[in-house]
C-alpha cells in the first residue's frame, strides 16, 4: 500500500498522534519522568531502526541533565556498556517488535542490575514490555508499509523530555542553560 497521497499519509500520522496522547495517561509520564531524575545516570537504547530515535532522546535528556549515555554506541561493546551500568541507573529503552534476539539478554542484564527501564514502544507489544519494565509508554504506530511510523515515537520522547524538565525544575533550566553557553562559545550555531 505504497504511494499513498500526502493527505492520506497526514490523516493516518494524525490518527497515530490522537488515539497515542488520548490514551497515555499522564501519571505514568510522571513516573517516566521521576524514575529518570532519580537514577544517578540514563541509558538509552535502540536497536536497528529504532537507534536513530535513542541518538534523538540522549540529545534530549542530555539537555536536561548529566550522565546520559547511549547504551552499545559501538554494537561491538555491549559488553563493556552493561558492566558500566549500576543499581539505580535507569534505562530508556526504545523498540519495536519485531525485537533483535540481544535484546532479551540486555534486559535480563538490566533487571540483574537492576536498573529502571522505561519503555516507549508501540501498544501491541505494551504487554510484553510491562514484564520487564518499571514504566511503558505504549504508542500508534500504524503505517501503509516500510515498517511502523515513528511519528508517534519522536514526539512520547520529547513529551517524556518536557515532562521530566517540568519535574526537575531548575535543574533542568540549569542544564540547558550550561548547553547554550558551551554553543556560543564554540560558536557552532548560526
Amino acid at each position: 500500500m505504497l504511494g499513498k497521497t500526502v493527505g492520506t499519509h497526514l490523516e493516518l500520522e494524525l490518527k497515530n498522534l490522537t488515539k497515542t496522547f488520548e490514551e497515555l495517561r499522564s501519571d505514568r509520564v510522571r513516573e517516566a519522568a521521576e524514575h529518570i531524575h532519580e537514577a544517578p545516570r540514563l541509558w538509552v537504547l535502540g536497536l536497528g531502526m529504532e537507534e536513530g530515535l535513542a541518538r534523538y532522546a540522549r540529545l534530549m535528556f542530555a539537555r536536561l541533565r548529566h550522565s546520559v549515555m547511549i547504551l552499545g554506541v559501538n554494537q561491538a561493546s555491549w559488553a563493556e556498556d552493561l558492566a558500566m551500568t549500576g543499581p539505580r541507573d535507569a534505562l530508556l529503552l526504545i523498540t519495536l517488535p519485531p525485537a533483535p534476539k540481544l535484546l532479551t539478554s540486555m534486559l535480563s542484564y538490566a533487571q540483574a542490575t537492576p536498573m529502571s527501564v522505561v519503555t516507549i514502544t508501540d501498544r501491541i507489544y505494551a504487554a510484553q514490555a510491562q514484564r520487564y519494565s518499571k514504566v511503558v509508554l505504549p504508542c500508534h504506530v500504524s503505517s501503509f508499509g516500510l515498517g511502523p511510523s515513528h511519528t508517534t515515537i519522536v514526539s512520547a520522547i520529547r513529551f517524556l523530555a518536557l515532562t521530566y524538565a517540568a519535574h526537575a525544575g531548575r535543574s533542568a533550566t540549569q542544564r540547558a542553560d550550561i548547553i547554550s553557553g558551551v554553543h556560543e562559545e564554540l560558536g557552532d550555531l548560526e
